[in-house]
């Protein structure tokens, strides 16, 4: 039987690699060795905003609203007295110590704590504004006391910056970044650090955690790193072990371990000539090019070392091996980078980096496979024992399923085709879930400092209102200021709301401060002149850098209130949003109808940005999976039929996953594309082998079924047992998406195999009587 195009590229290929192996070599690691220099430009971004593509909506909308104000950045110190008196002269000395470190901290704009807060209060006709505690060493217990009850009064302190049981306090710092160094985040995290280490040594009663939008950049950070240094070992001894295992050969384990390892250098000198800012996702790039660029070599080991025991010399046996491999190899290794470029239609950029620095990795690991592997292994002693008759114990497990599958192929569809059914339909109950928190686990110090804070002080999920008053100055309207004073007064209601930072208290304690300290009129002033003049000698009171450029904004025509919340979920969250907004256009004029921003409603949709934009990446994916399928096997059918058996277990997996877990984050939107790109290379080996059988050897349907999964199955099982474990060492990740990504790509790939192997065959038993006379194909000969 002559041989086809593919064929003889292999044969060619492989004689070229064997014939010129020390070019093939030096060519390699000089070429490997080149790209790997551009891993000096890789670095770690420390901004969640990478996270958010720069036409995303929210993402712009925080952004606007961030330049009418203060941009909020800031760290959050929280101290606690372990003996539970919080404002004792020494606790009141170390709050103002802190207090004054704090300014220091690089980047440093403002700094807020209940001993700097601008208490006013009034004598005769004279204003008076100070801080609430100055020099507290030297006051004594009662006077502390009687300040911590006027902070425990303030609005704009209780559930803030003091705790409304008066045993926790915060000091917050608000940071500008000139955004010109990826250094400025650690720089500012790694002084505060140094001076909650000073102040614990000097009050070692004191408990302090830091938490806030830096610390948790910095987690991001930190994170990555971590899992750099943990993941990628893990990964490294996992395969190791697996190919000491089954191949029982150290020359073809160490061709392998150049190939995943030459292969990941490559990818990572990609992504920083591509000026790639590594993130918690893309770091797990490595890892992932490691679990997969171990298959193709497998194979190609595999056969090899099979055809030796059936009598053949390595040479031989290494360009057979070659031959017959090498079109399957291409196949699977395109659908890969096809499924992992797809990730370029998510929402989130860094998801745009995993893909394409995998899809790099993916491509150097299948020219290394055809090319330095062969070279190298051709060059390494390899002996084998001779191999027995019949096939091994598991080609004869494999042979007996296809009997029972072929018996029973009905039965098999309909038993599949309810359970995916049942399990496609619990799909729709999963939760979307990213509260920003929780995506540490809680080796990143971030999770456990915020997670006190929200215990003991305040919710770290503000969301921001930009309430307009439709004109210049006309935040002192009275209307208008009786207006945001219920809008205040209701999210004050609100189960979800911890504290809330509005603009009205501020005028209200004014109005009663102007009056002689008159409870009676601690309300909104009715007179707008009025208004306006208390504002006016209000920030002339003020001292530098604790003015009210964050609250109003330059033209008096805005105020902004700040609404922190518990520990919501993302559901409870967009629920809230919905309210409030509904609340102001029911309630307020027009221009009152703010739009909700801040960090906290950005990931709120995020996941559901990511799920709309990977919509159109699954459906290209699927397209052009099912096309080179379809053009490899030369048959539209089986292209087509050949993504049925992947699809649905993908589902079935999220089915699952609704049944375990009940909740999945931004990861949730990537999965199908990459798992379908992944998990459509056991059909590609499964296919190829069967329609050899029918096509070449003009065996029945059975008989092909039988063929196919005898010789190709256990190379899947391998594989697929490489390729799930190695998805599964993600759940080892500091970072809660790589995980959930991880697991659930796991699942599919192990679902996937059992449909390749029971649900497969039986689709292939319903055109069993349909004879296969295209000779024609694009597919190995044996």
């Amino acid at each position: 039987m002559g041989t086809n195009v593919s064929d003889r590229w292999a044969i060619g290929l492989g004689d070229f690699v064997i014939r010129r192996r020390w070019f093939v070599i030096i060519a390699t690691i000089l070429m490997v060795a080149g790209v790997a220099t551009g891993a000096r430009h890789l670095e770690f971004a420390n901004n969640y905003r990478v996270f958010f593509g720069a036409d995303n909506p929210e993402l712009v909308n925080f952004e606007t609203f961030q330049a009418t104000y203060t941009k909020n950045d800031n760290i959050l110190f929280v101290v606690q007295p372990r003996d539970g008196k919080l404002f004792t002269p020494s606790q009141a000395s170390a709050i103002e110590r802190i207090t004054e470190a704090a300014w220091l901290t690089p980047f440093a704009i403002r700094v807020d704590s209940v001993t700097n807060f601008q208490h006013s209060w009034s004598e005769e006709d004279d204003l008076t504004v100070e801080n609430l505690i100055r020099r507290g060493e030297t006051m004594s217990q009662a006077e502390l006391d009687r300040r911590t009850a006027v902070a425990l009064a303030e609005p704009l302190l209780r559930g803030n910056l003091i705790a409304r049981d008066a045993d926790t306090t915060g000091i917050n710092i608000v940071l500008q970044y000139p955004e010109k160094s990826l250094t400025e985040v650690p720089e500012a995290v790694a002084h505060v650090r140094a001076v909650r280490a000073e102040i614990e040594k000097a009050f070692p009663d004191l408990t302090i955690a830091l938490t806030g939008v830096s610390m948790l950049n910095n987690a991001f950070a930190e994170s990555g790193q971590t899992d750099a240094m943990t993941l990628i070992p893990i990964m490294y001894g996992v395969l190791l072990v697996f190919m000491v295992v089954l191949l029982r050969s150290l020359s073809g384990t160490i061709a392998t371990l150049l190939v995943i390892g030459f292969s990941t250098i490559a990818a990572m000198g990609f992504a920083g000539y591509m000026g790639i800012k590594l993130t918690p996702i893309s770091i797990t790039a490595p890892t992932i090019v490691l679990t997969l660029a171990i298959a193709d070599s497998i194979h190609i080991l595999v056969t090899q070392l099979g055809l030796m025991r059936d009598g053949a010399d390595k040479i031989t046996a290494l360009k057979e091996s070659i031959r017959m491999n090498a079109l399957a190899v291409t196949i699977t290794s395109v659908t890969t980078i096809v499924g992992f470029l797809s990730m370029n239609f998510s929402d989130a950029p860094p998801f745009h980096d995993l893909g394409n620095i995998t899809a790099a990795g993916i491509a150097a690991a299948w020219a290394l496979s055809l090319t330095f592997l062969p070279a190298v292994i051709s060059l390494l002693p390899l002996r084998v024992r001779q191999q027995r008759r019949g096939g091994g114990r598991g080609a004869r497990a494999l042979e007996r399923i296809a009997d029972v599958v072929i018996g029973r192929y009905r039965s098999v569809l309909a038993i599949f085709g309810v359970v995916a059914v049942a399990l496609t339909a619990m799909v729709p109950t999963i939760d979307l879930d990213d509260q920003w928190v929780k995506y540490f686990d809680h080796r990143v110090p971030f999770r456990g400092d915020a997670e006190f804070a929200i215990e003991n002080l305040t919710g770290l999920y503000p969301v921001e209102f930009s309430v307009e008053a439709g004109e210049a100055g006309g935040i002192s309207n009275p209307e208008y200021l009786e207006n945001l004073d219920a809008f205040t007064a209701w999210l004050r209601t609100r189960p979800e709301v911890r504290h809330v930072y509005s603009y009205t208290d501020i005028i209200k304690r004014l109005n009663k401060n102007m009056h002689g300290d008159d409870p009676a009129w601690h309300k909104i002033p009715e007179d707008r002149k009025l208004a306006a003049q208390y504002l006016l000698l209000y920030e002339m009171s003020l001292p530098f850098g604790l003015d009210l450029n964050d609250r109003v904004n330059i033209d008096k025509s805005a105020t902004r209130v700040t609404a922190t919340l518990d520990e919501v979920t993302t559901v409870e969250l967009r629920e809230f949003l919905d309210t409030s907004a509904a609340w102001l256009r029911k309630n307020t004029p027009p221009a009152m109808h703010a739009s909700p921003t801040s960090a906290s409603v950005m990931f709120a949709f995020i996941s559901e940005r990511n799920i709309e934009s990977m919509l159109r990446g699954n459906l290209v994916a699927v397209i052009l999976i099912a096309v080179i399928m379809a053009l490899a096997l030369r048959s539209f059918a089986m292209g087509a039929l050949s993504i049925l058996p992947n699809a649905v277990p993908i589902l079935m997996t999220f089915g699952l996953w609704a049944l375990m877990v009940g909740q999945v984050g931004m990861a949730s939107a990537t999965v199908t594309a990459t798992a379908l790109g992944i998990v459509v290379d056991d059909s590609v080996h499964l296919l190829t082998k069967y329609l050899r059988g029918r096509r070449e050897k003009g065996l029945t349907t059975e008989e092909s079924i039988r063929y196919a999964l005898r010789t190709v199955g256990p190379a899947i099982l391998t594989t697929t047992l490489i390729l799930a474990t190695g998805f599964a060492v993600l759940a080892a990740s500091t970072f809660k998406i790589n995980a959930e990504m991880g697991l659930l790509t796991a699942i599919a790939i192990v679902l996937a195999l059992v449909f390749d192997f029971l649900f497969l065959p039986a689709l292939l038993m319903l055109g069993k009587n349909k004879p296969e006379t295209d000779n024609v194909v694009l597919v190995p000969a044996e």
